[in-house]
């Protein structure tokens, strides 16, 4: 008989080694050097052989106490003591293959007859500049699937019963063992009889024709928090589509959509706002009005102000979420130059300049002196 190593530490477990934890390394293993994922790699396919033929021995409780008493020698067949080496083997691999979703080939596949929760349903509410800022409530129409009142859910016509399957005995699945060159090998596949439900239903529900859900149009109230800012989303648990054989409901997302403001443009929490003030404003200074959020809130222009000078208002602009705390409202003026002047006026302002001593206007002519030299 050839050499072969531990069985234990062909698994990588200690001697004492529970047998969840031997089910763990086996999956661990099985999945490391399984020949679907080392093509043609002969190496991983003897190391994958060697893995179920420990797993095959340390499994079973009778063949793991000879084992532990007599080595190999106790569960080889030519012994007498034990038997069961791996080509007589006829275990289930569908719980290494059940972590991989849709299985290699015959294997795998998820079990279509378990609680399935329901789908998410999307949705958009547009609100306005205000709305976003403040909060607001809307109360929004969406179709989703719920549970049909005729049947309860079960898919069958009211007082008809629902039968398990007698091919796949309610699991939705059937195995089916073959020979290979790694031995008997179990696969499963979808119930062909029940297509995966596990039941069978005779005569169904004409409201939900057999689903167990039926459309439906509900009304929704949404509290739409302060603070909340144009492309984020609402998640409502629960509030999505209907879920079937007992799983929860999807989430209704719904996705806020801010109309733009003729005045107020936001940056963050921030409002940003252009005001216009006359010539005379800007010069002499003044007191004016500022539309915010709130209503309209008087700011005070010193004198002399610039165009293009920013003012800031502070806690005058968006709430944050969840929070009592505000942004800032900032007011960019713009100066306006007075268009249609009489003659009077036009006069007093030649006067005005040649009498005035612009600081910036000197030192600029003294910069445009220097340039055309």
């Amino acid at each position: 008989m050839a050499e072969k190593r531990d069985y234990y530490e062909v698994l990588g477990v200690q001697k004492g080694a529970s047998d969840e934890e031997i089910k763990k390394a086996f999956r661990r293993q099985s999945k490391k050097y399984h020949p679907d994922l080392n093509p043609g790699d002969k190496e991983a396919e003897e190391k994958f052989k060697e893995v179920n033929e420990a797993y095959q021995v340390l499994s079973d409780a009778e063949k793991r106490g000879n084992y532990d008493r007599f080595g190999h020698a106790g569960v080889d067949p030519n012994f007498g003591a034990g038997g069961g080496g791996f080509n007589g083997a006829g275990f289930d691999f569908g719980d290494i293959f059940d972590m991989f979703s849709g299985g290699f080939g015959g294997f795998g596949g998820g079990r279509r007859n378990g609680p399935k929760r329901g789908a998410d349903i999307r949705q958009a509410v547009d609100i306005s500049f205000e709305e976003a800022a403040f909060g607001c409530k809307r109360t929004l129409n969406v179709q989703t699937q719920e549970k049909c009142e005729s049947c309860g859910g079960s898919g069958a016509k009211k007082g008809t019963p629902v039968t398990t399957c007698s091919h796949c005995h309610g699991t939705g699945r059937v195995q089916t063992q073959q020979r290979t060159i790694l031995g008997y090998m179990t696969t499963e596949t979808t119930c062909p009889q029940c297509r995966g439900e596990g039941k069978i239903i005779k005569e169904p529900c004409r409201e939900c024709r057999g689903t167990g859900n039926v459309r439906k149009n509900k009304k929704i109230e949404v509290q739409i928090p302060a603070g909340i800012d144009n492309g984020q989303t609402i998640q409502l648990s629960g509030k999505g589509e209907a879920g079937s054989k007992g799983g929860p409901n999807g989430d209704l997302l719904l996705t806020v959509r801010v109309r733009p403001h003729e005045v107020f443009r936001r940056e963050g929490n921030n409002v940003l706002i252009e005001m216009p003030i006359t010539f005379v404003q800007a010069a002499l200074g003044s007191t004016v009005k500022v539309p915010t959020l709130d209503g309209p809130v008087e700011l005070n222009i010193p004198e002399g102000t610039q165009t293009s000078s920013k003012f800031r208002m502070k806690g005058k602009g968006i709430p944050y979420l969840r929070s009592k705390s505000r942004g800032d409202q900032y007011v960019t003026v713009t100066v306006e130059v007075p268009r249609n002047l009489t003659a009077k006026q036009k006069e007093i302002l030649r006067n005005f300049d040649e009498d005035n001593n612009y600081k910036q206007k000197k030192s600029f002519y003294d910069k445009m002196k220097d340039f055309l030299k």
